[in-house]
């Protein structure tokens, strides 16, 4: 029998799973149905939970200043409490300060008061703000949910399936169960087993206080321009791959995962009115069709279920809920955002350019949707990561070996970041190498002139572990806008991946690349042509005679074969006909007046040219 058997086994003696007569609508997703008339509680859900839980006042209690308020209201349950209270105290005297037992919430006030007779001093509470709140009987509805609130005071609490949303989404961390005394019993057992557990961990360190969430953020804000910082890149092809055999752990893994993706990334550079999601790139298929493709043939493969959030702006978010109809057959969990309704960003575009998509910032609006309440759901539901797509990468998707290599090693933050070119040959075969890389070794900006002196380009796409993410959240202590994030993290690293998952949507020259021969697509995710000798794509560079994507499609009558092409440079009146293959380097350059046709079926290598006598 597994521990997940054991422990389930062991909420059903409890009763847990019993609820009330009614369940309202927000706590439907916790039950399975009615029997006899009472509502049946997921085990499954209440053991996510519990776990999720136990793991926030787990990290809370490694800072030794850290303070709990115990509130309960049920004299059934008291001497449990009483009894949990005890025990840790006298294991850990320190704690007897922190830990503080309450019949009712009884302040009136932003602080917590002291109340003096003429024979002796009563407290009624701690003389400082407590970092979380515990309440074991919610049918009371007491006044600490809106006491709490107002003070921003996480929430543990046990919730049934009558509790009025109200109060309900007050809870920062809900246990759906029955209030029974032998569940409540259980939670106190186990309250007392994390504290004691973090105690000895902290023992096992040596003598010293412990790094606080607080230290290690401010130790993050004074290292973030040292040279010495370093993170550990790991080659994709060292990850082990997922056993093919065994669908049952592939589904398993894979319902832990949710993909968001954001459609702010505008293509009015390329005079395309709407988002680049909506973009044809390869045989009529579009960034979003791609993306909703691979995730559709995981869940029919595997039977998992991955959901996506799409976050959209309000300018195209009219535009993503259209397109999305066509996918309304299809096994996928499509949840649709629009800013400004989840987020608390006003705008999804850089200053100065409309168009210009702030793909360095979209961390940062994953952190904002995650505050909304919608982590707590996935939670809830669980998920326990999320891969947040960079808008402008069309390769970027789901990647089951990726996946596997987090939950084996229990990472919380990876980032995908690829080689430069710059380079070249030394440069790639340094990357099949694992090492440490100071973080002044990477870069955001992926254009040639701008990569020359690093070594990595951080393709901004990133795994994220959601309970690491509740906990930093919790605390206020995260900031997804920069790669030393990562630091904030307990386990961290970034994974060199191929060429092959980092195609940029920028201008014409990158849709040329992608419609070409050097990339084909199944199943949603982009192949490279094993023709392709070279480790690198070609470098593209069409002039502004091809920067309307209207213009671009009329001056080639099929891509050319670049298979075996190194570079190429296009200025002028230039249109090509169809069959054509380049080779090497190739240079067109018309001169001003002049229209230059390339006429179908040539090969061209290693050539400039300049007037039609040049072919």
């Amino acid at each position: 029998m597994t521990i997940h058997s054991v422990v389930i086994q062991k909420l059903l003696t409890t009763n847990a799973h019993i609820g009330r007569q009614v369940a309202t609508h927000h706590f439907k997703q916790f039950t399975y149905g009615f029997r006899n008339r009472q509502s049946i509680i997921d085990s499954d859900k209440t053991l996510i939970c519990l776990r999720n839980a136990l793991n926030f006042l787990s990290c809370l209690s490694r800072d030794p200043s850290s303070s709990f308020l115990f509130i309960n209201t049920n004299p059934l349950f008291q001497p449990i409490i009483d009894e949990m209270t005890s025990r840790v105290t006298s294991l850990i005297p320190e704690r007897a300060s922190s830990l503080w037992k309450m019949r009712g919430f009884l302040t009136n006030s932003c602080s917590p008061k002291k109340f003096r007779s003429r024979h002796k001093k009563l407290v009624f509470a701690p003389t400082k703000m407590p970092d979380c709140v515990v309440i074991f009987d919610t049918e009371r509805k007491s006044s600490v949910f809106l006491e709490a609130e107002r003070l921003g005071i996480p929430i543990v609490a046990l919730v049934d399936s009558s509790m009025p949303w109200e109060y309900y989404k007050k809870v920062t961390y809900p246990i759906p169960a029955n209030d029974s005394v032998q569940f409540v019993y259980l939670i106190c057992n186990m309250i007392t087993k994390c504290l004691m557990l973090e105690k000895k961990k902290d023992g096992a360190k040596g003598p010293g206080k412990k790094a606080t969430i607080k230290d290690r953020v401010e130790s993050t804000s004074e290292s973030e321009g040292s040279a010495s910082d370093e993170v550990l890149v790991v080659p994709y092809e060292n990850l082990a791959p997922m056993s093919c055999a065994d669908v049952a752990e592939s589904k398993q893994l894979l319902d832990k995962l949710v993909v968001v993706k954001y459609n702010g990334a505008l293509g009015k550079n390329m005079s395309f009115g709407g988002p680049k999601s909506l973009i044809e790139v390869k045989n009529g298929s579009t960034p979003l069709d791609l993306i909703v493709n691979q995730i559709q043939s995981l869940n029919s493969k595997y039977g998992c279920n991955i959901p996506l959030l799409l976050m959209n702006p309000k300018n195209t978010h009219n535009d993503i809920v259209k397109a999305l109809e066509k996918y309304s057959t299809l096994d996928v969990d499509i949840h649709p955002f629009e800013q400004g309704e989840h987020t608390q960003h006003e705008s999804f575009v850089s200053e100065g350019c409309e168009d210009k998509w702030q793909s360095s910032k979209h961390g940062a609006h994953f952190l904002s949707l995650m505050n909304s309440g919608t982590l707590d759901v996935l939670l809830a539901q669980g998920k326990e990561y999320a891969l947040v797509v960079n808008p402008d990468n069309v390769a970027g998707v789901v990647d089951p070996k990726i996946l596997n290599h987090l939950a084996q090693n229990s990472i919380e933050y990876c980032s995908e970041v690829t080689p430069t070119t710059s380079n070249g040959l030394i440069n790639f075969m340094a990357s099949s190498l694992q090492g440490m890389f100071k973080l002044e070794d990477f870069t955001s900006d992926h254009s040639e002139k701008s990569v020359k002196g690093f070594k990595y380009i951080d393709t901004r796409s990133l795994w994220l572990n959601l309970k690491a993410i509740k906990r930093l959240v919790d605390t206020s202590a995260l900031n997804l806008d920069n790669l030393s994030t990562l630091k904030l993290f307990e386990n961290s690293i970034g994974i060199s991946i191929p060429q092959s998952r980092f195609l940029p949507l920028n201008c014409t020259s990158d849709l040329f690349l992608l419609q070409s021969d050097l990339y084909s697509f199944t199943e949603g995710m982009f192949v490279r042509n094993d023709a392709r000798v070279s480790p690198s794509d070609p470098s593209i560079a069409l002039g502004p005679e091809f920067e309307k994507i209207s213009d671009f499609k009329r001056r080639f009558e099929t891509i050319p074969s670049i298979v075996k092409l190194d570079s190429l440079e296009v200025n002028g009146d230039v249109w090509f006909g169809a069959d054509i293959v380049l080779k090497g380097k190739v240079v067109i350059d018309a001169s001003p007046g002049l229209t230059l046709r390339i006429p179908g079926g040539v090969v061209l290598e290693d050539e400039e040219i300049n007037d039609p006598a040049d072919i």
